[in-house]
């Protein structure tokens, strides 16, 4: 496949206005087998992937190739150890907006993904509004971190902080239809 992670994310980006529930409408069999596989092995060669889905190779890429373009997969990434990295503690920081700063929404959100210690962050609806899911060194750069990017931040009312022990993480369950 010689889709560039740079592609990947320029057509996942354009597309991610338009994607949404009735995409999945657009799937067929083919579609959530290359899925299911990819998800296993992100790094399956195209000959060994179009083997397993039952289709030809030139047929393989120009599936994977239209799944990019129409947002079903976001991007090809290696998963990496954070502790491996030097990155030894995880937290999860729930995160309420004051009530009248819900206009900066955009900008935190914008503020907290451009930082390097932030992993994911999470916009809710329910009790709060964003959990921060962040791999630092150790306590006192979590601690840092809160005071710096959280606390002190205008739009931020209240934070709570969950150390993380374990992290396991699975890709969505397909529906095979």
């Amino acid at each position: 496949m010689s889709v560039s992670p740079k592609n990947v994310r320029e057509r996942a980006g354009e597309q991610g206005a338009v994607r949404g529930r009735d995409q999945t409408r657009d799937l067929d069999e083919i579609d959530r087998a290359i899925l299911a596989q990819l998800a296993g092995d992100a790094r399956l060669p195209n000959n060994q992937l179009a083997e397993r889905v039952g289709i030809a190779p030139s047929t393989c890429v120009a599936r994977v190739r239209s799944l990019v373009d129409r947002g079903a997969i976001r991007g090809f990434r290696a998963d990496i150890d954070p502790a491996a990295v030097g990155l030894g503690l995880q937290a999860l920081i729930s995160v309420n907006i004051r009530a009248g700063a819900r206009q900066q929404i955009r900008t935190f959100t914008e503020e907290m993904r451009s930082l390097p210690d932030v992993v994911q962050l999470f916009f809710l609806g329910g009790s709060e509004d964003f959990i921060v899911h962040l791999a630092t060194r150790d306590s006192d750069h979590l601690r840092d971190f809160v005071v710096t990017h959280l606390s002190a931040h205008p739009a931020v009312a209240s934070t709570r902080t969950s150390v993380m022990f374990e992290h396991y993480q699975n890709s969505p369950a397909l529906d095979p239809r």
